[in-house]
């Protein structure tokens, strides 16, 4: 089951020619700065936008040629565009009155968003995060077979970005629709996503699994400040004696600051490239947890930061680091060689 994309289009002074596959369901996020293309692929997998050339065809069904109320897409802009002179509850209704049948259930949506207090207000009486996530649920209950988010939290300041990204992160898991998920934050793709399209002046620069795209160093994703890899993990134990939670990573252990989620729970962690060191012989005596034992699996020279992005493969996955040309030679750094991944649990963001 994918999601497969093919468009082209021409605007006055820019051109689109962006293909990908995607497994379904899950989460894919189109990534990329301002002007990439990511609005116009969304506004053509819509219907929205008449692509000068189009293929959309989802688990086997083609939509290219359908109008755009046939295509039985759901869509959450920036600014949730709810009716201001409904209810929460009218506004919601309204999206499922028009829907055919199906399996999405209005009280599971009310609860899922955790919007049950809300139903009886009007629009201007919500929260940014509180309107997102009621647009949200209008699109749901509109039975869609494709939900397509066009930076859904882009309006928002950061407190109601962290307010609404649990329940977009418990869509994701809980709700078995596909969903195109268009962002310049990096922070919530690697929260949310399962495949990654990076897209640079209306091209696809590289897309595939998220786990594998952000560990890549050769990518223009590996030179921005913020840039991590992003490992799949398990909890495994609590510490309390240590305040300490153990997880594994692809069969790596990893060491992170308590987790408040039981054993057994699937993770995801990222782990800044700027926050791992390299080493070739274990060390003693330093405060940092982890020590990842892999391999060198690229070297990328950044000139800008006159440093060098090292890719370690390393459990199920690979991580970043960003070292100086200096330590590269000193340590005898080279592709398939051993080394150490050397990084403290405090810098360990769990997702």
């Amino acid at each position: 089951m994918t999601l497969d994309v093919a468009i082209r289009h021409e605007h006055p002074g820019f051109s689109l020619d962006a293909a990908f596959t995607a497994p379904t369901p899950g989460v894919t996020a189109l990534f990329g700065p301002s002007g990439a293309g990511k609005s116009t692929i969304i506004a053509a997998i819509a219907g929205l936008l008449r692509a000068d050339r189009a293929r959309i065809v989802l688990d086997g069904a083609d939509l290219s040629g359908l109008p755009p109320e046939k295509r039985r897409i759901g869509l959450v802009f920036q600014d949730g565009r709810l009716f201001p002179h409904m209810t929460v509850a009218a506004n919601l209704r309204y999206g499922q009155r028009r829907a055919p049948p199906g399996p999405t259930r209005f009280e599971d949506v009310v609860e899922m968003l955790g919007i049950g207090a809300l139903l009886a207000r009007k629009p201007r009486n919500l929260s940014g995060g509180e309107r997102q996530r009621v647009a949200i649920g209008r699109a749901l209950l509109a039975q869609p077979r494709l939900l397509l988010m066009d930076e859904p939290l882009a309006a928002l300041d950061a407190p109601r970005k962290a307010e609404i990204l649990p329940f977009l992160a418990r869509l994701r898991s809980e709700v078995r629709i596909p969903i195109v998920y268009v962002s310049h934050a990096m922070e919530e793709v690697a929260a949310l996503a399962d495949t990654l399209v990076l897209l640079e002046a209306g091209r696809v620069a590289a897309a595939g699994a998220l786990v594998e795209i952000a560990a890549r160093a050769d990518l223009p994703l590996a030179a921005r400040d913020d840039a991590a890899a992003v490992l799949a993990a398990r909890i495994v134990a609590h510490e309390p004696a240590r305040d300490l939670t153990r997880l594994d990573a692809g069969g790596a252990e990893i060491l992170v600051r308590t987790v408040d989620r039981p054993v057994g729970s699937e993770v995801r962690v990222r782990v800044p490239a700027r926050e791992v060191i390299v080493a070739t012989e274990r060390p003693n005596g330093l405060s940092l947890h982890n020590i990842l034992a892999g391999t060198v699996r690229g070297l990328v020279p950044d000139p800008a930061r006159r440093s060098v992005l090292v890719e370690i493969a390393a459990g199920g996955g690979a991580l970043l680091a960003q070292i100086t040309p200096d330590a590269v030679a000193r340590l005898g750094l080279a592709p398939g060689r051993p080394a150490l991944a050397l990084f403290k649990s405090v810098a360990v963001q769990i997702l």
